[in-house]
């Protein structure tokens, strides 16, 4: 499956995770821990799969001037510092929701940017085929056995380019 159709489709699961929280009694703590620890789990892997898979294709076939990436990946490290700080928080408080609200407006300005830029510039340049083989690899990485080889860790933008160019 073409890995474009497959970050969309995790971006859907993303957006609906984030409204899922939005209707849980902000009093049970427990549903809001379980939905968020997988929601921050989720977005963990999903953004080292991109950044293992997507990205250095992105980089070397879409995105010339690097800038696309270098965005992405500093958009993944805002995601992963506010899932950072929801977890040092009390879950629940008043600094949990700020820190969940941060990782949400990150992730939906990134997505936003993937699916009006990176993935567009992708399907124009990078063939069906290709994306097919991209798409088996991403949905590989995220797996339970594969996805622990992941770095889940923050990236400087301009090591990761000289790093993949």
């Amino acid at each position: 499956m073409d890995i474009a159709d497959l970050v969309l489709n995790d971006h859907h699961r993303q957006r609906q995770a984030f409204a899922l929280l939005d209707e849980i009694d902000r009093k049970d703590t427990e549903k809001l821990q379980a939905v968020w620890a997988d929601l921050a789990a989720f977005l963990e892997v999903h953004a080292a799969a991109e950044e293992a898979v997507l990205y250095p294709v992105v980089l070397k076939e879409s995105d010339p001037t690097a800038e696309e990436t270098k965005d992405a990946i500093g958009d993944h490290n805002k995601i992963r510092d506010a899932i950072a700080r929801a977890s040092r928080a009390v879950v629940g408080s008043e600094d949990w929701w700020d820190a969940v609200g941060d990782c949400r407006k990150e992730n939906t300005e990134h997505m936003g940017e993937e699916e009006d830029e990176v993935l567009p510039h992708l399907r124009q340049e990078v063939s069906v085929q290709k994306r097919s083989e991209l798409g088996l690899a991403f949905e590989a990485a995220k797996t339970a056995t594969q996805s622990v080889h992941l770095d889940e860790s923050d990236k400087d933008p301009e090591e990761f380019v000289a790093a993949h160019t």
